[in-house]
Formats: structure tokens, sequence, C-alpha cells
């Protein structure tokens, strides 16, 4: 059989990207389909940055520190802010989008095809796109996902926004003032703070016991109190039945709470993008919202991979990207690796930031037992660096065994994304916590309170050992004596 690709790349996801620039520098043959031409970057990490810095104008304010403005209105001058900043997300994006065209990718060697298609089983196995049959040796699926829409009565006649079209609705707009976001994760909370800090009147509606079900629970019950700080109304373990329009507003039937708003942010989950692609003929199969996989990320037919949002989970660029990795290597070479989400890590961009790698409290004393788990916890307010920035707001917790072999860690604080990549590569080169306890860090930073967290392995194992600590005793009472 006669093939024209090592690979083709379906999809217009970033992890679609990043495999096909990884095939390129390994010098396959790579075709790239992407449907729109459009790599889904969106706004609301660059909102987040500008809402943080209007925060922290608000603090400087407490010293004496003023922005001035010459418009009385406040209700103008936060428009006024909310158009400047949609303004400064838009050149953000676009910039990033330009180093991610059609035309970039083609100049490094992908053969980049704009258009939609399906695969064909017949003669051969091909994939099919404007009148093209593309022959591979191997596929890799990463089309990425698109708003998932929960049935709730009347939903869809009074209307509702998705995080797919949130930020290209309110452009050139002013910003609603009350929102409703139904759904809880993590970027209906990244929203949710975001809007607030905007001045806008949120609530957030989930229907779990938690903001996030994957998170645990101490750091969520935090979490949710910084959003509640914030004034994000957080109503848990509610589900919206209903949604009417009633002279001109929105309302929303959430457990038994009615709520009038002027928008409703619909954020509930993502459904692959997989209508449309043929694959029950070439014998893949799906289950409910996620392509059936192995661990080399290989689906029902040997021959197609996938990775990223079409498998499942939240979606997170870099856990995309990792899955990426793995099936493109299986996919070009003999399929052998296999993938291994324990020192994996995620971040959240609210403010705090969010950050977890590895197992929970409850998942690691579940799999180990309880007597096997150390749970080490230490606050940001008994850091330096926090309380020289004002950020003392948070916990690191770190989940370890007995023999100081990490199994976890989450995180709510300041630099928690930086933080919790030291403790995943810990975690990955098999790094005992007593050796994080023993690194001398630079003083003051952030990372110093991962050293005040490990050194509380030593502390617990001391306070259970009875024996050490009366041989302890003994010994230093001999040494003061003998010195005598």
């Amino acid at each position: 059989m006669t093939v024209d690709y090592d690979v083709v790349i379906i999809g217009g996801s970033l992890a679609a990207y990043y495999a096909a620039l990884a095939a390129t520098q390994l010098r396959a043959t790579v075709a790239l389909v992407e449907p729109k031409g459009d790599y889904g970057f969106t706004h609301h990490h660059a909102l987040t940055e500008i809402s943080k810095l209007a925060q922290k104008l608000n603090v400087a304010a407490g010293f004496g520190i003023h922005a001035t403005h010459t418009d009385s209105s406040e209700e103008c001058h936060i428009s006024m802010a909310w158009q400047e900043a949609m303004l400064y997300a838009q050149c953000v994006a676009s910039n990033l989008k330009e180093q991610h065209s059609p035309a970039i990718l083609a100049a490094l060697g992908v053969d980049v095809i704009v258009g939609s298609g399906q695969f064909q089983s017949l003669p051969q196995l091909a994939f099919s796109v404007n009148n093209r049959l593309l022959r591979a040796r191997t596929y890799l699926l990463a089309s990425g996902s698109h708003p998932a829409i929960p049935e709730i009565e009347g939903l869809q006649a009074t209307g509702y926004l998705t995080l797919s079209n949130i930020w290209q609705s309110l452009q050139g707009e002013t910003l609603p003032k009350n929102w409703v976001i139904i759904g809880g994760i993590p970027q209906s909370i990244e929203i949710a703070q975001t809007l607030a800090r905007f001045g806008c009147i949120v609530t957030l509606v989930v229907k779990h016991p938690y903001v996030l079900p994957y998170l645990d629970p101490e750091i969520a019950i935090l979490l949710q109190a910084q959003l509640e700080v914030e004034g994000v109304h957080v109503l848990t373990e509610k589900l919206v039945t209903q949604v009417r329009l009633i002279e001109d507003k929105k309302w929303i039937q959430a457990g038994d709470k009615a709520i009038e708003t002027d928008e409703i942010l619909v954020a509930t989950g993502q459904q692959p993008n997989l209508e449309s692609l043929n694959l029950a003929t070439v014998g893949v199969k799906w289950h409910r919202r996620s392509l059936v996989v192995n661990d080399k990320l290989q689906t029902t037919n040997h021959r197609i991979y996938a990775c990223g949002d079409v498998i499942g989970g939240y979606d997170f660029v870099n856990i995309a990207n990792y899955e990426a990795k793995i099936a493109l290597n299986n996919a070009l070479f003999f399929p052998r690796l296999r993938v291994d989400y324990r020192s994996i890590p995620w971040a959240m961009f609210s403010v705090p930031m969010v950050a977890q790698v590895g197992l929970t409290e409850t998942q690691a004393k579940r799999q180990f037992g309880r007597d096997e788990v150390l749970v080490l916890r230490q606050h940001f307010k008994t850091v330096a660096a926090a309380q020289l920035r004002d950020e003392t707001t948070g916990m690191c917790k770190l989940i370890v065994l007995r023999n100081g072999v990490i199994l976890g860690a989450s995180i709510l604080g300041a630099e928690a994304g930086e933080l919790i990549n030291l403790i995943a590569l810990a975690m990955s080169q098999k790094i005992k916590v007593k050796h994080l306890a023993n690194l001398s860090l630079v003083y003051p930073s952030f990372s110093e309170i991962l050293e005040r967290t490990a050194r509380e392995w030593s502390k617990q194992k001391l306070n259970s050992n009875i024996a050490m600590q009366e041989f302890l005793e003994g010994f230093f009472h001999f040494c003061r004596n003998w010195n005598l």
C-alpha cells in the first residue's frame, strides 16, 4: 500500500498544532487537516490579568496611591475599562493566533489543509477532504470540542452564551451587569471571578457539593470562600430546572431559588468534535462524550490515535500536549509508550491560582490506607514573599507516604502554577519529600512554602515515634552532662 504521509493529524486544537510541529522535527511527513483555520484561543486569560491589575490598584488606594480618571460616572468608567480590556485581549489573541497560522506551519514543513473531512475504509483506510484522499500510515485525532448544552426547559428559547462565544459576543458592547453561570468547571470559575472584578453581579450554580468535583475538598472550600469574598454568589448542589423570559428579563430556577439575570453563561462541559468524521465506518468506538482509547492512546482502530478533548477530561493545554506527545511517538514508531497522569499537573487561573498534581488526600487514603498516608500543610501567610506582596490567602498541601514518597499536591495561592511544576518534577523523578525539605531556596520567594511544607514530614514522623523522642532527649541530656 502506497501512503503519502507518516501521520495525518485531524483537528484545529493546540494539541494538533503541537503534534504537527513535533512530527516535522522528527523528519516525518505530516498533514494537518484544520476545519476552520482557528486554534481556539480565548480571551479570558488576558482579561484575568487585567482584572488582577485592577484589584491591585484597589489595594494600592489603601496606601494613598490612586489612579485618576476624569469621568465622574462610575458606571461609565467601568464600561470604558471593559472596552479597553477587550481591545487588549483581542490584540493578545491575535498575536498568538498569528504564531500558529497555516502559513507558518507550512513554512515549517506541515502540509496544512483547511477544510472538513471524514474517514473512509474502502478501498483502504484514508481521510477524505476537499476532494482529496489523504493516505497515511497512522492518523491522530486532536479535533477538540465544543460546548455541551444541557437539556433545560426554556434555555434555547431564552438565549444564552457559551465558552466558545462569550468574548466575541461582548466585543464593542457594554458589559451586562447581572450574570448567572451554570456549571462547575475551571473555566466557569475563572470567568465568574473575572466578571466580578469588572463590577458584575455574578451567581455561579454548580450541581456538586464543591465548586469543582475533582479538586481536593479542603482547597475547594478555600476557593469558594475567596470567590464569595469577591462578590461571586456560589450555589452548590443546585440543579437548574428551567429558564424563563418574563417582561424582557431572564429568570433561572436553580433548586428552590429563582434568580433574575441579564445574561446566562452555560459552562457545564464539552462535547468532542466527532460527529462528521465517519468514525463508525472505520471501527472507531466512542462512549458518552469521549472516544474509547487504550493507555497507548490507540482507538479501537489501531492505526488511529487520539488526544486532548476528544478523549474526555478537563480542557487543559498541557495535558492535551502530553497526550499528543505520547500518541505521536506511538503512531510514528513502535507503540510502546503509555500515558501516566500521576505526575502531570493542572492549574486553574483563578486568583489566587489553584493547581493540583497526583492524588488528593481522599484518593491516597482510599488507595494506600489511612495509616500509611501523611498530610502536610502550610499556609501562605507564613511565607515572607506572600506578606511582602500582600498575597497571603492560600495553602500548600502535600500528600506523602510515611517513607517520604510524594503522592500528590494541591496548592491554592500566588504562583501556584509555578510551584506545582516543581512538585510534578519531584514526583516524576521519584524525589522524596525529605529532599524538598533540604533545599536552600532563594529568600524571599514563594517557593519557600514548599520547603516549609516538606519539613512537616520529619516533624510528623518524629511526633509519632516515642522511642526516637526518648532517645534524643537522653542523648542530649548525656551530651550536656558530659561537657560539664
